[in-house]
């Protein structure tokens, strides 16, 4: 890796503060655990003057449980997301994506906030300077041209977040503060289809906290993902799921999404279509034409473009039978 670019550090106290300084300088960037950010500082991706580091700012690591659902604070270190008895009771999926992000190590200094505001990640774009530079610089950074897609006019760089499709399956919702005011959003309208710029959120916008509806606590959900090592590695590709059974074993609810194979977290359409059936072979045969329809997985990774098409497929298939199994599923009501 190259050495690190020289920047200014700021550390405001409260967002108000932050979102401040924002304003002041377009270039700035936040800064939270760093573990995305700082390796792509050390090799030469981002030069920013400005460094606002989140890490003093009171509130930011609150979890708050409200009549509308519990409020998660984008400082909530994934260590203490994963490890808490209360967010594996209520929604398995978000406790097994943060425990699912890369090790020990980085959980303990990743963010909530962070994950969710992951870059996106390429094989021609998560290089050293001089990589970059000698192979022709890429779209997403510096170049006029996709290696991925060279004949299409955007960059195709995969969204590999963990918690983004754990927490689509649970309806989430973000809130986002700036100079201007405070706004709440669905968590999927987070995301765009691009990935040289694949975030709605404005450079001068602070991500403050998420909500997790309270009708949410009421579904059994998991995480599922594939990696090439099991020990630290971005999901090739990855698979939350939400649902609740009738009382006759039927679907009342049902909500898929996905990370590592689009530019974008993707929430599975057509779902609604299988309510009121049974989890069987052939409703399972259904989850996995749709979801390789919907996935669009490239040459984003050293990994098959259809080998990991194929594995999301599998991977929906293989939660969605394990949820229905009777210890699994949740009382109806």
């Amino acid at each position: 890796m190259d050495s690190m670019p020289a920047f200014e550090l700021k550390r405001p106290s409260s967002v108000a503060e932050a979102v401040a300084l924002l304003a002041a300088d377009p270039q700035a960037r936040l800064l939270a655990g760093g573990t995305d950010l700082v390796p792509n500082l050390r090799r030469g991706i981002e030069r920013p003057p400005v460094l606002v580091d989140l890490g003093a700012v009171a509130g930011l690591d609150a979890i708050v449980t409200a009549p509308e659902g519990t409020w998660i604070g984008a400082g909530v270190r994934l260590s203490r997301l994963a490890a808490d008895p209360s967010v594996a009771h209520a929604w398995p999926a978000v406790s097994q994506a943060a425990g699912a992000v890369a090790g020990p190590g980085h959980r303990s200094a990743a963010t909530v906030g962070g994950n969710l505001c992951l870059d996106t990640r390429c094989v021609f774009y998560n290089q050293s300077e001089w990589w970059r530079a000698s192979n022709n610089y890429c779209l997403k950074r510096g170049g006029d041209t996709c290696h991925v897609a060279p004949q299409g006019a955007r960059c195709h760089a995969a969204f590999s977040g963990d918690l983004a499709p754990a927490l689509l399956a649970l309806d989430a919702e973000v809130e986002l503060v700036a100079t201007r005011g405070t706004r709440r959003i669905a968590l999927a309208d987070l995301y765009r289809d691009d990935g040289a710029a694949h975030l709605t959120i404005g450079r001068d916008e602070v991500l403050t906290r998420i909500l997790v509806p309270a009708h949410a606590s009421g579904r059994a959900s998991g995480y599922r993902k594939a990696r090439a090592r099991a020990a630290m590695d971005f999901p090739l590709a990855g698979v939350a799921c939400a649902m609740t059974l009738a009382d006759d074993g039927t679907l009342r609810t049902l909500r898929i999404a996905l990370t590592g194979t689009n530019s974008q977290p993707i929430v599975l359409a057509g779902t609604d279509a299988l309510l009121g059936r049974r989890i069987d072979d052939e409703l399972l045969g259904t989850v996995g034409k749709l979801v390789q329809k919907q996935v669009s997985p490239m040459r984003t990774t050293v990994t098959q473009s259809n080998y990991r098409r194929q594995v999301a497929a599998v991977l929906a298939q293989r939660l969605l039978q394990a949820l229905a199994e009777p210890a699994s599923a949740p009382a109806s009501g």
